[in-house]
């Protein structure tokens, strides 16, 4: 009798945390792929395989942008409608839509789900965490609803009032969820992305708001939203918004000197539009995946720059992917502290832990060690330069979205290639590898301590 109950205990299968979020991931693209490959969600006349309908999903869910069809050409009404709802999914975590239908309907969140949202929100503890969820939800709601209004407001000067608010809602949501898709290919006069609206004020401001709060962290967002009351940030806040704002800031600084005289890009602007062009360029490369400038215009030097923006990334718990803006200001902090000959490393005024410096370090080899692996895979596949296939790769693993052209025309094996790197850097590796660690064991003794020449 128990041995039977032990073997029953074995069979029954409780998904950990990070495997539900795995198995989640996962179960939302295929069904978004199915549902892309119907003919309901193709434009009429059109023909797509099945593999770039699962291209299609898996770049929506995983809020990347990356795409082999054209999203206002090659998909129906339906069909773009199934993008922007797998890219609000994948935005907010579909843990937390599954949480917004159990308020709904007044379901008790149990202490496994709130696990589950814990390690999905890259949340502090489960303590508050359904509280969390609850403010995740109103946020996004209000900024989006706010951006739809804006653009919907301003499209109605040039497009009908219908396809104008369905336009508004639509790029408001892929905005706000760093997704970078957009619709305005249906116009035979216009290029994709943003590039029609390259000197104009509005829509870059308006996109770059929606882009900057979807990517610096709801956990961010609630603190500046109760700044008037509490009059302080939190260390993670504090580095979030000192990060992204340096990092924007140094990085239209650096596109403009190096655009400047860039015929292709930069010089037939006006003034206005030269600030614009690169303050958009840096603020979308971290995260958004838009552009308001063709990046296979761009000088070498500014497209391997671009490749470091995305690299470092947008804030935890944040749409953006990358390493994060609070690993590379540790990475600094460490380097800064190393030179100096200091023991701690320092923010604000505060202690890092060693804990959270190895961390970093993980984080950063990681993510460096995947995008070399799947540069090498994808230079075997493909034929393009080592630029702009390092490009493609650094923009699908950070889920970024931005292009040089490669994605457009890569061979089947390589969009298995850059759909397992989405797929890879939206779950996270670390939680990719311990949902695929059904054993874990803590260490009954230490070896010695050694000691190696470093540098």
């Amino acid at each position: 009798m128990l041995r039977l109950q032990a073997l029953r205990s074995r069979l029954r299968f409780r998904p950990s945390p990070p495997q539900v979020l795995l198995l989640g991931f996962i179960f939302i693209i295929l069904a978004g792929a199915h549902l892309l490959s119907r003919p309901i969600s193709i434009a009429e006349g059109g023909a797509i395989s099945y593999i770039d309908a699962l291209f299609m999903s898996a770049s929506a869910t995983c809020v990347t942008g990356l795409t082999v069809l054209t999203t206002g050409i090659h998909f129906s009404t339906f069909g773009q409608i199934v993008i922007i709802v797998l890219a609000q999914i994948g935005g907010l975590g579909f843990m937390t839509m599954a949480t917004l239908f159990a308020l709904l309907f007044r379901k008790r969140i149990s202490f496994r789900e709130r696990l589950v949202l814990q390690e999905s929100l890259n949340y502090g503890s489960t303590e508050g965490v359904v509280r969390m969820i609850r403010k995740v939800l109103l946020y996004a709601l209000v900024i989006e609803l706010t951006g739809a209004v804006l653009l919907s407001s301003y499209f109605m000067l040039e497009m009908p009032v219908g396809q104008a608010l369905y336009f508004g809602l639509f790029h408001s949501i892929s905005f706000f969820n760093n997704a970078g898709f957009d619709l305005f290919s249906q116009f035979p006069d216009r290029a994709s992305s943003l590039i029609h609206y390259v000197e104009d004020p509005f829509v870059n401001i308006v996109s770059m708001l929606l882009i900057f709060f979807g990517g610096i962290g709801f956990i961010v967002i609630s603190e500046l939203i109760s700044f008037p009351k509490q009059r302080k940030f939190s260390l993670h806040s504090k580095v979030v918004l000192s990060m992204t704002g340096l990092l924007t800031v140094f990085g239209a600084l650096v596109l403009f000197a190096l655009e400047f005289s860039n015929p292709q890009t930069l010089q037939p602007l006006n003034g206005t539009g030269k600030a614009l062009g690169a303050l958009f360029q840096s603020v979308t490369a971290r995260s958004a995946g838009l552009s308001t400038i063709d990046p296979g215009m761009l000088r070498e030097v500014s497209q391997f720059f671009l490749v470091l923006l995305m690299f470092i990334g947008a804030g935890p718990g944040s749409t953006g992917g990358g390493i994060r803006v609070t690993t590379f200001a540790i990475l600094i902090g460490a380097m800064v502290a190393m030179i100096r000959g200091r023991e701690d490393v320092v923010l604000f005024r505060y202690r890092i832990a060693k804990r959270q410096i190895h961390q970093a370090i993980m984080f950063a080899m990681l993510a460096f060690f995947i995008i070399c692996v799947g540069t090498m895979l994808l230079s075997i596949t493909e034929s393009g330069s080592f630029l702009s296939i390092l490009f493609e790769v650094t923009s699908a693993y950070c889920t970024v979205g931005m292009s040089t052209g490669l994605t457009g025309h890569v061979s089947d094996p390589g969009k298995l290639i850059l759909i397992a790197l989405m797929f890879i850097g939206r779950l996270g590796p670390v939680t990719l590898a311990f949902a695929l660690n059904t054993k874990s064991r803590k260490e009954l003794y230490r070896f010695p301590e050694g000691k190696i020449t470093i540098g």
